[in-house]
């Protein structure tokens, strides 16, 4: 599946070896300037997990005043929820949520120097429109393969928010995580260039 989707993107987007890009956390706007919608990003370095509740409640915090448990600033957030972590592993299976359901909680994160996020499927126009405000990307993975993912994590540990479980915070070590540009900070859009295409 992996490799049907990336000899997809290549033949839409018409990707070159300038469109491959490897890169490592902390993502800042440098790092991303050259990042254009439906390029293939290999990201290695550390990155955090939250869902939902995990959003809800980093907001709630920031509306309070109140010290965050993790630096958003140049920080890369990735929408899951791992599997336990067998025995002999580093991680269990992993792999995208829905990012839409986070869509109404991103600009205070925006705010607090987000820089990406990693996620499946499409978004809202608000936030293509936010992207471009506060120069952040957002990145998709592909689903239903989240034993492959596993083996491009190389650490992981709950850091914040240990009783919500599986939408725990996490802190991730990735090497060569595989992705792919969905919204650029220019307003590029892999999902409106897809429908033109065809």
């Amino acid at each position: 599946m992996m490799t049907n989707m990336k000899n997809y993107t290549q033949n839409t987007f018409q990707n070159t070896e300038q469109n491959i890009h490897r890169l490592s956390t902390p993502l800042t706007e440098e790092k991303i300037k050259n990042l254009k919608a439906g390029d293939t990003v290999y990201l290695s370095g550390t990155i955090i997990s939250a869902r939902d509740a995990a959003h809800r409640r980093i907001v709630e915090s920031i509306i309070s005043g109140k010290e965050l448990p993790i630096n958003l600033k140049n920080s890369t957030i990735f929408y899951t929820g791992p599997s336990p972590t067998p025995p002999g592993k580093k991680s269990g299976g992993i792999g995208p949520t829905t990012a839409a359901r986070m869509d109404s909680l991103t600009e205070p994160l925006l705010k607090e120097g987000l820089k990406a996020m990693i996620g499946k499927g499409r978004r809202s126009d608000k936030i293509t429109d936010l992207l471009k405000k506060y120069k952040a990307v957002y990145l998709v993975a592909v689903g239903g393969i989240s034993a492959y993912l596993s083996t491009k994590v190389k650490n992981i540990k709950v850091i914040a928010y240990n009783d919500l479980g599986p939408e725990a915070i996490y802190e991730i070590e990735i090497e060569n995580f595989p992705l792919f540009v969905a919204y650029d900070i220019y307003g590029g859009d892999i999902f409106e260039s897809a429908l033109l295409v065809e």
